[in-house]
């Protein structure tokens, strides 16, 4: 359990993340912890032959692989086709490269609110300055175009899609809701950025998928910079690899700042990693969509009839976002009870980057973990909650 004082104040959802690590039951991280599936137990076993081809092979030969069986699986062939896309060993690094061009830039962004805060905390920690856009913006299609006409007043955008925590993506108007958001953009000459991290849980959902989303950017003639990731989706003890694609007007000035922090990811972790993600190719994710699934419910079931409500997503991301009933209860100390009891989840505060009391109406649990471990966390949470029933 964690050995932090109750009274010092965590400055973010990472710190929290932090001593969640040190927690008997840890819902706080959205990284994988589940166990691996038969066939991802296959490729543990040829641990060792993929080290020394990692020692044989040019390493160029490993990005050319992972960038194509990565777009291959999300279906994005044209981010194949433009072969402009940059690797690093995580997300946070490269939204620290863009982050940095913003500033060098001198441009101010509008992020969606809620998103996690690491995005905020990189902005700000750069000198970039923020205002933020409200996710319901995002819910009405039809108005979308207006509504970002009158409250955009930065010289670029940043989403989330699908969004951490709320599981809301665009998707849910296929291609339209994108077209508008691009179409703003192109209008009114801002730069569009967005986060498409857990694009493979829209990608998995039977209800969503993805089309091919840089066939739009790329005709549409918008600016823009495009952030994936394989750190959320499969359970490879955060060996992972993060994507960064831009325009062409920008990726000469993105690129350069990008050497200036790193010079390539580790061919055997590249290597690693395409297995993965040509594993799932072949079982159409379905690992990864069974796990998802299944927590999800066991949530849901478990918590029905508490003072955590569950809120639907609109994407079946591996986090799931929960409003408090009670009004006497905030998140902020539902969630040192929580924690000292065993059980770390999130407040909904850190969300809300710029007004964090909208966020103590709600929690958020993740879900890749081992379905019998997060059952005992689960319920291990309800009979906390019992006392507020």
């Amino acid at each position: 359990m964690s050995k932090v004082d109750s009274k010092i104040q965590l400055a973010d959802l990472t710190q929290h993340e932090i001593e969640a690590l040190r927690t008997k039951f840890n819902l706080a991280d959205a990284h994988t912890h589940q166990r691996q599936s038969p066939t991802q137990r296959d490729i543990v076993a040829r641990l060792p032959e993929l080290w020394y081809e990692a020692e044989s092979r040019l390493q160029a030969d490993f990005e050319r692989e992972l960038i194509e069986a990565f777009f291959r699986l999300h279906g994005q062939y044209t981010a194949l086709r433009v072969r402009k896309s940059l690797l690093s060993y995580a997300a946070s690094i490269s939204t620290l490269a863009v982050a940095m061009y913003l500033n060098q830039q001198r441009m101010s962004v509008t992020l969606v609110e809620p998103c996690f805060d690491n995005l905020y905390e990189v902005l700000k920690n750069v000198g970039v300055q923020l205002s933020p856009l409200p996710e319901s913006v995002l819910h009405d299609t039809e108005n979308l175009y207006q509504e970002l006409s009158q409250r955009v007043h930065t010289d670029a955008v940043f989403l989330v899609d699908p969004n951490n925590p709320t599981g809301f993506t665009l998707l849910k108007d296929r291609r339209r809701g994108f077209r508008e958001v691009i179409r703003y953009c192109v209008d009114h000459d801002k730069l569009l950025i967005i986060d498409l991290c857990f694009a493979a849980f829209a990608l998995c959902d039977e209800n969503l998928g993805r089309f091919d989303l840089y066939e739009i950017l790329e005709e549409s003639g918008v600016r823009y910079v495009a952030l994936e990731d394989t750190g959320k989706t499969w359970p490879i003890q955060d060996a992972k690899c993060a994507i960064l694609t831009t325009s062409d007007d920008i990726w000469n000035d993105v690129n350069n700042i990008h050497t200036s922090i790193l010079l390539n990811v580790s061919p055997f972790v590249l290597n690693l990693v395409k297995h993965y993600i040509r594993d799932s190719i072949a079982d159409g994710l379905t690992s990864i969509r069974d796990i998802t699934h299944q927590n999800r419910q066991t949530a849901v079931d478990v918590l029905a009839g508490s003072i955590l409500e569950h809120q639907n997503p609109v994407a079946n991301v591996s986090v799931a976002w929960f409003r408090i009933t009670s009004p006497e209860l905030s998140a902020t100390k539902l969630q040192r009870v929580l924690v000292e009891n065993g059980v770390y989840v999130l407040p909904g505060t850190y969300f809300y980057w710029s007004k964090p009391e909208l966020g103590e109406r709600y929690i958020r649990i993740a879900l890749a973990r081992d379905p019998e471990q997060f059952s005992t966390a689960i319920f291990a949470l309800r009979e906390v909650l019992e006392q507020y029933e």
